[in-house]
């Protein structure tokens, strides 16, 4: 799995952030499958989550193009609280320090 500054050493798995699909509300427009992470999989039903944890955390662009409205995300309040919580922010700020990622262009 690659290691990055998102989490800080937290483990993804324990981040509960990734899509779910309402059936009734599918039109199998197939927006979802434009997803860079191949995080759906396309059955003869349509669409399904095969791969939720490579959802990028935070991400939500398979449910704002989704033409049947059908993919939510969970509630980005609990998500916050998260990384308040666990300290992934100040974490995730040291890291990109480290890396040079927060000195200014020239």
């Amino acid at each position: 799995m690659i290691e990055m500054a998102w989490f800080a050493g937290y483990p993804r798995e324990k981040i509960e952030w990734y899509p779910t699909i309402d059936p009734e509300k599918c039109v199998k427009c197939g927006m979802c499958m434009n997803c860079g992470q191949k995080v759906y999989k396309w059955t003869k039903e349509g669409p399904v989550v095969a791969q939720p944890y490579k959802c990028v955390v935070g991400c939500t662009t398979c449910a704002t193009l989704c033409q049947g409205n059908a993919i939510t995300f969970p509630d980005k309040d609990k998500l916050r609280e998260l990384y308040k919580k666990e300290g992934i922010w100040a974490k995730v700020k040291r890291e990109l320090i480290k890396e040079g990622k927060l000195e200014p262009e020239e």
